[in-house]
């Protein structure tokens, strides 16, 4: 009996530990350097509630974060949204010491940084400047150091919306899954702009055999994601309000299908935002901000193509950036309009979601990002 205690407690002590092991780091859009832009909780897995853990201040408008292979350190694009500016800037995060400690910025290489991302061996960064729509790369050191850019690409062409598309808007730039290559949607020329990665170069960029592939005019490409297995590739469109999904193969795209994240009633307004599949493969989910404020749900077919399988309501507005943890189990969504977040437990069988625990306030918040340590 002795025994059976003893190993019940060792199981729930296991179970506790764990469930308290999740970190989740927001950005936002905090206006002002003399107040909270960065922030750390952690998520309790069994009652997902979110503890607040740390906090920065001293930076602006980190609005959108992407964490170093080993967790170490965190990066930021800073000063968006702010005219004549824009920078990238890594922080360190000790989940033992449960700190948050600057190290450095560079110049983002255009105004209005919205997207970045970390090569897997930690050593390159790569971010997206939406509004003078370039791409621009760093070596980073060992010590989470980012060192000053080597390459920057500007574009400049449109496409047919003058509101939105006057000039091209890289919205993002995400790695293939073996990182030979690297794609960015460009929302304001309708591409979906790629390069080879060679990580040996001093300028690790290379033109690719397939430099872009075009979407449908005034689509408006945002966010990319690739399918676990790496057979397939999907992008949300902002201005369309849909996704379109693509064979992959070698740093090549092949158009498959193309769906809308929006049901029958919604006809326009859609301000698609982001993307992500869930780790199992099964399902994919989309975020519509707009009229509609929700995430659209998707089960892939073994074709990699998309059959809808429902919504789920953000419980707010404007739903800029959702992230999953590395379970799948739980989804949380950043609303940037209404200033909350909230924690959904994800179905694995159907895919649907189910808020749980309690709306967490954060002004301005724009990025989310799990982390199990």
């Amino acid at each position: 009996m002795k025994k059976l205690i003893a190993l019940t407690v060792a199981v729930f002590a296991s179970i506790h530990l764990y469930s308290q092991n999740n970190y989740v780091f927001f950005g936002s859009f905090n206006r002002d350097k003399t107040t909270e832009g960065i922030y750390v909780y952690q998520l309790d897995t069994i009652s997902g509630k979110l503890s607040k853990i740390t906090s920065f201040k001293g930076v602006l408008n980190p609005s959108y974060l992407t964490l170093s292979p080993n967790g170490k350190y965190i990066f930021a694009c800073t000063e968006s949204k702010t005219q004549n500016a824009g920078s990238v800037s890594s922080f360190e995060f000790n989940p033992e010491k449960k700190t948050l400690r600057f190290i450095n910025s560079q110049k983002s290489g255009g105004e209005n940084p919205v997207y970045v991302t970390v090569h897997k061996n930690g050593k390159w960064l790569v971010n997206g400047n939406y509004t003078e729509g370039s791409i621009s790369v760093y070596p980073i050191l060992e010590n989470g150091t980012i060192q000053p850019g080597v390459q920057n690409f500007q574009f400049s062409e449109g496409s047919i919306n003058p509101y939105r598309q006057d000039r091209s808007h890289v919205h993002s730039t995400v790695f293939s899954p073996d990182f030979n290559y690297l794609f960015a949607p460009d929302l304001g020329a309708d591409k979906i702009r790629s390069y080879r990665f060679e990580g040996d170069r001093t300028e690790p960029l290379q033109t690719a055999e397939q430099p872009f592939i075009t979407t449908n005019a005034g689509t408006g490409p945002r966010h990319f994601t690739f399918h676990p297995d790496g057979k397939f590739g999907y992008c949300i469109e902002e201005l369309g309000g849909a996704v379109d999904a693509y064979s992959y193969d070698n740093g090549k795209l092949e158009n498959i299908q193309r769906i809308n994240t929006h049901s029958d009633e919604v006809k326009e307004n859609f301000e698609s935002s982001d993307i992500h599949i869930s780790p199992d493969g099964k399902f994919l989910y989309a975020s519509n901000r707009g009229d509609e404020n929700n995430i659209a749900i998707f089960s892939i077919l073994n074709d990699g193509t998309l059959k809808n399988v429902g919504y789920q309501s953000t419980y707010g507005k404007q739903a800029r950036v959702f992230d999953m943890d590395e379970t799948g189990k739980f989804l949380i969504v950043a609303n940037a309009g209404s200033g909350n977040v909230f924690v959904f437990r994800r179905d694995e069988k159907t895919g649907l979601l189910k808020k749980i625990g309690k709306k967490l306030k954060i002004n301005g918040v724009s990025c989310v990002k799990i982390r199990k340590y």
